[in-house]
């Protein structure tokens, strides 16, 4: 199906889960990378995965960037925008639920995911964000009331300061959202410990919404 990205989706394995899983992975990777992380997490779940249209050096990224931590904001709201109406084409396409859209992003993919929040507030009701920061600030301030939002970062992350991470979680929080912020013992790079930690967050999430059926 042509949405207007390169994507894999791969359909729900488990009728019970309502669940579609949004991959985003971080720069040089592709709609392959966060399969496997994506069936660990919510197994049985339907998965989309897009791959970033802006290339650096050859590498796909989701929004482009000056330098290394500087992002240009217009391109962060153009493929905020772009990957929100992919979603919505998606879901129609593929005949899933939107509104139980969780995002799973890293890096980069975890910052695109951090923008369509604070940029276009529903669109995303769940997400997982792994080695994330302040991709943009909105010039309105959204409505995220009802939105869940795991965050994991490296305590030793050589590219991200804790500072931003910090700042992120603060604003998400400003704005409604129920979020969690992990410290792991690791750099930049996932361990096995991302995983579990976001696997305990999201049980916790289902207890509270009462929808042990929809994960």
């Amino acid at each position: 199906m042509e949405l207007g990205f390169i994507h894999r989706f791969v359909p729900a394995s488990d009728p019970n889960c309502k669940v579609t899983v949004l991959a985003l992975h971080g720069t040089g990777g592709d709609e392959s990378d966060l399969i496997p992380m994506d069936h660990t997490l919510v197994p049985g779940a339907a998965i989309l995965s897009p791959r970033g249209k802006v290339l650096e050096k050859g590498m796909p990224r989701f929004f482009r960037r000056l330098r290394e931590g500087v992002f240009d904001f217009e391109d962060v709201k153009l493929r905020a925008r772009e990957l929100v109406e992919f979603i919505a084409s998606a879901a129609a396409g593929y005949q899933f639920d939107a509104a139980n859209l969780m995002a799973l992003g890293y890096s980069n993919g975890a910052n695109i995911a951090a923008a369509i929040l604070l940029l276009h507030p529903g669109a995303i009701s769940r997400a997982v964000l792994l080695r994330s920061m302040v991709p943009i600030e909105p010039e309105r301030a959204p409505n995220l009331a009802g939105t869940e939002v795991f965050m994991a970062a490296g305590r030793r992350d050589p590219i991200i300061p804790p500072a931003e991470t910090e700042r992120l979680a603060a604003m998400l929080r400003e704005y409604g959202a129920q979020t969690s912020l992990e410290w792991i013992d690791a750099g930049h790079g996932l361990v096995t410990t991302d995983i579990e930690a976001a696997r305990t967050w999201l049980r916790a999430v289902m207890v509270r919404r009462n929808d042990e059926h929809s994960v």
